[in-house]
């Protein structure tokens, strides 16, 4: 069963968690950028850990140095390939596989 829940409102940034069976989904609304830090972290945390993580980026207009490194971070915590990043848009798309992403993250 699904439970949103809103973790942080900055700006036209957004980040909210659902809970599948033991998949997080974390979905960011905006700009993923360094003022989602906080929010990012609590809605990958809030409901302790899971074993897999799902990063749904299709409402992701832009993303920055600062949120490669918070899925760096999720991606170490969680054990490497636990965490996939869905629905990206054409321009995320891109940066992430400028930065070599798509050789660590499976991008569905």
């Amino acid at each position: 069963m699904s439970d949103p829940r809103p973790s942080s409102t900055r700006g036209t940034n957004q980040v909210s968690a659902t809970l599948a069976g033991t998949t997080v989904t974390v979905y960011v609304r905006g700009r993923f950028d360094f003022n989602c830090h906080p929010g990012f972290r609590n809605a990958c945390g809030s409901f302790g850990k899971a074993k897999s993580y799902i990063v749904d980026l299709s409402s992701t207009e832009y993303i920055d140095s600062s949120a490669l490194g918070m899925l760096l971070v999720l991606r170490e915590e969680a054990g490497g390939d636990n965490v996939r990043i869905a629905n990206c848009q054409p321009p995320v798309r891109r940066i992430l596989a400028v930065a070599n992403f798509d050789s660590l993250f499976q991008l569905e």
